[in-house]
């Protein structure tokens, strides 16, 4: 089924969920809008999509997503069919400080490969490059946010040091064409290389051109979270506050995947609030992680190297004993992982024929297999795969969902699935972030009402990101539209089993016209690289 310029779709039978209510009423979407919710009269040339018994909700907003590279191209059909299963229909690209543009996608594909895969339709052409590779080659909606990681690499390359006044300077106009291009924000990934060699100062400089035009600050805080994360809070806070003076203008702030124990999320996000920060933060209804394997294990003065010259280190024995004697025991003492690492993760992306069997397995089991240190075989997966590999990571303390239900309760909270498709047993949160919010938290344990999933689940990321008139279903509004059973969505992908597809959102429309029909997709591509547009004047939080 496709939509033409002078079709009427009816969304007949279902029960709408509003902002404040769920009612009984049809929906009447003309040319990619909402022209009626009520009660809508029968025309001859109707497509008429039967909604009875199911809930006609917004289009989800996935506000932290590393599908960058795999919404367009039918290779990656099956990505858009995952999304579109859990009812996302927009993603917010350029997460962690590493995307493709600015510059060539060169470095992106180089160290974030194993997250965000490769995008060959990016052929440059900076954030204008890179919606306009979007725009009607993809399913889905895909805003980006100008990562600060890519930006240092185009001005300041591999080093390490602090940038000058002229990079600075470099890098700041380089922003603030991507925020005229339409990004939404900056983002900083301060765990990963380069983001792990900027100053606040410098970040602050770069977040100017973004509190003049309205973006948003989006931070992988710096420091592993959890109990480091109150240092994280006050470098967002003090980056914030330096933008600010430097601008003239209030900078709204996000934090990335806040994972913490509940008071902790509590306590700091209330504690922005109080400093008048306008803030908000995304989380996935899951306690481990997932990211590159380079990561947790290898020094981050070794990872900023080319890959050819981290090889011949990972090649050499002295440089493996001097690893071993000197940067291994700081992993035992990371409070994140600690001495129980090679039990904690998993190899979930192994791009390598003579490792592909370890895929599903953690580092100790795969290293007991072949009769070696999990240091040893850790060290051997990461050169034969060049560094390409990824990983899950569990935590000392798994958190019982009543704990993550406080978290999700915040008024702040918008769903950000951190979902990485790249790999053959890849953390089931790609796949099932959405459809396990919906079934566990609304229907299993009623700490979300219908209303609150649209809330958290869209309209707040929406007014968040400036998205327009998303997330909310009233006339005027663009028709990114989701029919959801409530009685049987939900989540399929496990630990275990992580490729199954969420279930119980078959029919889906993106800008009016269907994309999912009866759980299949469509041959239309209407969606869009969303240009930044202005955000409601009301609070978000």
């Amino acid at each position: 089924m496709t939509g033409s310029p002078t079709s009427r779709i009816v969304l007949r039978g279902g029960s709408v969920v509003a902002e404040h209510s769920v009612t009984r009423a049809d929906v009447l979407v003309v040319d990619g809008f909402i022209a009626a919710v009520g009660e809508v009269a029968a025309e001859p040339d109707d497509q008429i999509i039967d909604c009875s018994d199911r809930l006609i909700m917004p289009g989800f907003v996935d506000a932290h997503s590393h599908a960058d590279g795999l919404l367009t191209g039918g290779d990656d059909d099956g990505v858009q069919r995952s999304l579109l299963r859990q009812g996302v229909t927009t993603i917010i690209a350029g997460q962690d400080g590493v995307s493709y543009a600015p510059g060539d996608g060169a470095y992106a594909t180089e160290y974030f490969g194993a997250v965000n895969g490769p995008f060959a339709g990016y052929t440059g052409g900076g954030v204008a490059g890179y919606l306009a590779a979007i725009d009607g080659a993809s399913r889905l909606n895909a805003a980006v946010l100008v990562p600060a990681g890519t930006v240092r690499w185009e001005v300041c390359g591999r080093s390490q040091k602090p940038a000058d006044a002229a990079q600075r300077a470099a890098m700041t106009d380089l922003v603030a064409q991507g925020m005229a291009d339409g990004a939404v924000g900056l983002s900083t990934g301060l765990d990963y290389v380069p983001g792990m060699f900027q100053s606040a100062e410098e970040i602050a400089a770069l977040c100017v051109p973004v509190a003049r035009v309205g973006g948003v600050y989006v931070s992988h805080m710096r420091g592993g979270y959890e109990r480091n994360a109150a240092a994280g809070i006050d470098e967002i806070a003090a980056i914030a506050g330096g933008a600010h003076a430097a601008s003239g203008a209030p900078l709204a702030v996000h934090v990335s995947h806040f994972h913490a124990d509940a008071d902790i999320v509590i306590e700091q996000m209330d504690a922005l609030a109080t400093r008048g920060l306008h803030a908000t933060f995304d989380a996935y209804p899951y306690v481990r992680g997932c990211s590159l394997m380079s990561m947790p294990l290898l020094p981050p003065e070794l990872t900023a190297q080319p890959v050819d010259d981290v090889l011949v280190a990972l090649a050499d024995h002295e440089e493996r004993e001097r690893l071993r004697r000197d940067w291994f025991p700081r992993i035992d003492v990371n409070p994140s992982l600690g001495p129980d690492w090679p039990r904690m993760l998993t190899l979930a992306h192994v791009p390598s024929v003579e490792y592909d069997w370890t895929h599903g397995l953690t580092i100790a089991a795969a290293a007991e297999q072949v009769g070696t240190d999990p240091i040893s075989l850790a060290l051997d997966v990461l050169a034969a795969t060049r560094l390409q590999a990824n990983v899950v990571m569990a935590v000392a303390h798994e958190r019982p969902a009543s704990e993550l239900a406080r978290i999700f309760a915040h008024p702040a909270h918008v769903a950000g699935s951190d979902g990485i498709f790249i790999g053959a047993h890849p953390h089931p949160r790609a796949r099932g972030t959405f459809g396990c919010y919906l079934r566990e938290y609304v229907r299993e344990l009623g700490i979300w009402s219908w209303t609150d999933a649209a809330t958290h689940l869209s309209r707040t990321a929406a007014e968040r990101f400036g998205l327009g008139r998303r997330g909310v279903i009233e006339p005027g509004a663009v028709a990114d539209l989701i029919v959801v059973d409530p009685r049987a969505v939900s989540d399929q992908s496990t630990y275990d089993e992580p490729l199954r597809e969420s279930i119980g959102i078959d029919d889906v429309l993106v800008a009016g016209v269907p994309v999912l029909a009866g759980g299949e997709l469509t041959a239309a591509l209407p969606g869009r690289g969303l240009r930044r547009e202005s955000v409601r004047r009301e609070d978000v939080v």
